[in-house]
């Protein structure tokens, strides 16, 4: 008797349809790994700026590139999201929101909350 296997053969990543709920998951983690990356900088800054004046002065000005704004603001979102994220998985650890349609709905407040307050402190969003 032959079985016909659907299965597909390798995994192609641009293919694949996450759903929102799998999303939020895989942003909770590259946020965490975007904060963990980001701590040998920050201190790095924060000794800098902590050194002397012109130690201050130099961490002031190194912080006023675009590119590191920009930085500055990826580094927020991921704040943002991981801690909020992080409230979501505490939630369903407490089997609080498991039901599919609420996973779906909290997992959609998550992305798009993170992505607003982003927008709101950084100042490109003015409501």
């Amino acid at each position: 008797m032959n079985i016909k296997n659907n299965r597909p053969k390798h995994l192609n990543l641009l293919k694949i349809h996450l759903p929102i709920t799998g999303i939020a998951s895989i942003n909770h983690r590259l946020s965490g790994l975007i904060l963990f990356l980001a701590i040998p900088f920050s201190l790095y800054l924060f000794q800098l700026s902590l050194t002397s004046r012109t130690g201050f002065t130099e961490m002031l000005l190194f912080l006023s590139s675009p590119w590191i704004k920009l930085a500055l603001v990826v580094l927020l979102w991921s704040f943002l999201h991981h801690l909020l994220a992080g409230f979501r998985f505490l939630l369903i650890d407490q089997n609080i929101g498991i039901s599919l349609s609420v996973a779906r709905k909290t997992a959609w407040f998550v992305v798009f909350t993170a992505v607003i307050l982003t927008l709101l402190i950084s100042g490109v969003l003015f409501l």
